[in-house]
């Protein structure tokens, strides 16, 4: 029997640090935006984070044979508190409108980190938590998860209110020792890795496991294309949506993007509640999903009703999510726990390379066809992704 406990305090450890990531990531967008006053240099601290931790998914596995898997997603975490300390220091001894892009490599440190500690943190998974559990593992995580992400970025913002930028970063460098304390108390896992290896059959691990497994295969394709579809949920596109398509004020641009979330978290309740019949019927969650959410962003792009639009939004979460935990499950059973953590690393590189370029692409396409025509591209690529899902449906059962 896996012991729950375990579970526990890896979900304990998640859910500080991701609270805290959230946090961090509000301080310093405002402290770029304070000192300069550009919206441009602000956002490009998302861009950042995706382009370092597209290089960490990469160089990930060189390290995973050297160190144990809670060794090395413990040290991550004392790494990103140590960076972070060091840029209070620099924020309230050096920091000048003249040397503000110093706070961009304190920003890549952190992201090279948490691109090694997210793929481990899910291959802990399978060891912890008994297989016809996962799914509602799986479940308990995302729904976590949104809540954070849904209550971190308002709360965030409204401390910002009470306390400056420097105070809240040093909460976040509490918040990120109190994680470091909750996955100390993991065990270690047996997690078997060849160390002779070299460099290259390092490096190329993952990929070789994807090449080998259909069912990665066809995951990954879906992958590349949902994320190129999810990039018009970046927040200056909705943004511009709601300002040009919805002609509303720009607190709707924060409705729209909280009942987004709000789906995620209803679909995250409902495969915890019914996580037997997730389980059982993955490959139909897995198209009428991606289906559903392909006919949702259709009507959303045509949409000018900014309370339609709002429920379409939520819709469009709901469905996602419904399609996304089945997926993940399927990807934790696809292969040995020993080489899930690389096969984690290599769909990361996939993933957050391809949103990376996808979203400066995304803005560029809203600028020539209008903002309404990137949906309807999102609304194609989804459909898309619900064909491949129907044709390699065997893969899924």
């Amino acid at each position: 029997m896996k012991s729950n406990k375990n579970f526990l305090l890896l979900m304990l450890g998640q859910s500080v640090a991701n609270l805290g990531d959230v946090f961090y990531i509000v301080s310093v967008i405002s402290i770029l935006f304070g000192l300069t006053g550009s919206a441009a240099i602000a956002a490009f601290v998302p861009f950042t984070i995706a382009s370092t931790m597209f290089i960490s998914s990469l160089l990930t596995p060189l390290v995973i044979g050297k160190w144990r898997l809670k060794t090395l997603l413990v040290g991550s975490q004392i790494g990103k508190t140590i960076l972070l300390i060091g840029l209070v220091f620099f924020v309230f001894l050096f920091l000048q409108d003249t040397n503000y892009y110093f706070i961009f490599f304190y920003i890549a440190g952190i992201a090279l980190l948490d691109g090694c500690a997210n793929p481990i943190m899910r291959t802990f998974f399978p060891y912890f938590v008994e297989d016809e559990k996962l799914v509602k593992a799986n479940s308990i995580a995302e729904t976590t998860t949104q809540i954070i992400q849904i209550g971190a970025w308002l709360f965030g913002a409204l401390l910002l209110l009470v306390i400056n930028t420097i105070q809240l970063i040093w909460i976040v460098s509490f918040l990120f020792l109190l994680s470091c304390l909750f996955l100390s108390f993991l065990p270690h896992v047996n997690h078997i890795e060849e160390r002779e290896q070299n460099f290259w059959l390092r490096l190329t691990e993952g990929w070789k496991s994807i090449g080998t497994t259909p069912v990665l295969k066809t995951t990954i394709q879906m992958d590349i294309l949902e994320t190129i579809a999810g990039t018009v949920w970046i927040a200056a596109i909705v943004y511009v949506f709601v300002e040009q398509a919805l002609h509303v004020g720009e607190q709707w641009w924060g409705l729209i993007n909280g009942a987004f979330f709000i789906g995620l978290l209803i679909g995250s309740l409902y495969c915890l509640k019914f996580s037997y019949l997730v389980d059982q019927y993955k490959y139909r969650f897995i198209f009428v999903g991606a289906f559903i959410s392909s006919i949702l962003t259709i009507l959303f792009s045509t949409t000018s009703n900014p309370v339609i639009a709002l429920i379409l939004s939520a819709g469009i979460g709901l469905f996602g999510q419904l399609k996304n935990i089945p997926q993940g499950t399927i990807i934790q059973r696809s292969v040995p726990p020993e080489k899930l953590v690389t096969v984690y690393t290599s769909m990361g590189a996939v993933v957050t390379g391809v949103f990376g370029i996808s979203s400066l692409f995304i803005g560029i396409l809203a600028d020539l066809l209008g903002v309404r025509a990137v949906f309807i591209v999102s609304s194609i690529l989804l459909a898309a992704v619900s064909l491949i899902a129907f044709k390699n449906k065997r893969l899924f059962v």
